[in-house]
């Protein structure tokens, strides 16, 4: 189905991407509260066949981006093979596309056991149990493992060790492209791309 782009344009654009990010970033959180605007595809290749799925970023800094997962799931053996991976925003709402390339690389153990117990203890116990990504001959096993775990640690003062698979990973740009959409397809798109001295270039892109 073809559609008409209304909502805007992209004239101009902050001369750091992170900041053109938090405006973006922002605006979607505001306008778009019951959304999962921090959602993004993740992108990962292992013997040059992609594999991609949605993730949740977590936090952001000029530092990068962050999210987490099980080291041992899918895409963190393909990060361990090539941590060249690409991000995907998309806010539909406002007609926006955020894309992202860069170096992933796992954060400090302590970083990310510190983010482990600010989650709620029914997702904590469901990282210690899952093999995530690995086949599941038996679901009613897996069931019993959660259950035991949750039976176990049903006390809300004793606290779950972080599992050493699970953690973060941060995601050092290299590259970004901000694409609003236009009317009659004549959509703005802005590059970003880190050079050999740190600093980043802007390119306006044909839509």
């Amino acid at each position: 189905m073809d559609r008409q782009y209304l909502y805007g344009r992209l004239d101009q654009v902050a001369s750091d991407p992170f900041d053109q990010f938090d405006i973006w970033f922002n605006q979607a959180c505001m306008d778009m509260p019951l959304k999962l605007v921090n959602s993004m595809v993740l992108a990962t290749t292992s013997n040059n066949f992609p594999s991609a799925r949605v993730v949740l970023l977590k936090e952001y800094s000029p530092e990068g981006l962050v999210f987490y997962t099980n080291y041992l799931s899918r895409k963190g053996c393909e990060i361990s093979e090539n941590p060249n991976v690409s991000l995907l925003f998309w806010w539909e709402a406002h007609e926006r596309q955020v894309r992202i390339e860069g170096i992933a690389e796992k954060i400090s153990h302590e970083r990310s056991e510190a983010y482990f117990h600010t989650r709620p203890k029914f997702s904590q116990i469901a990282a210690m149990a899952s093999k995530q990504s690995k086949p599941l001959e038996n679901l009613q096993d897996f069931q019993s493992d959660y259950q035991t775990l949750l039976e176990q640690y049903a006390s809300a003062e004793i606290s779950l060790p972080c599992p050493e698979n699970w953690g973060g990973y941060l995601i050092k740009p290299k590259l970004f492209e901000f694409w609003q959409g236009r009317e009659n397809r004549l959509h703005d798109r802005f590059q970003f791309k880190l050079d050999t001295d740190g600093n980043w270039k802007i390119s306006r892109l044909y839509p």
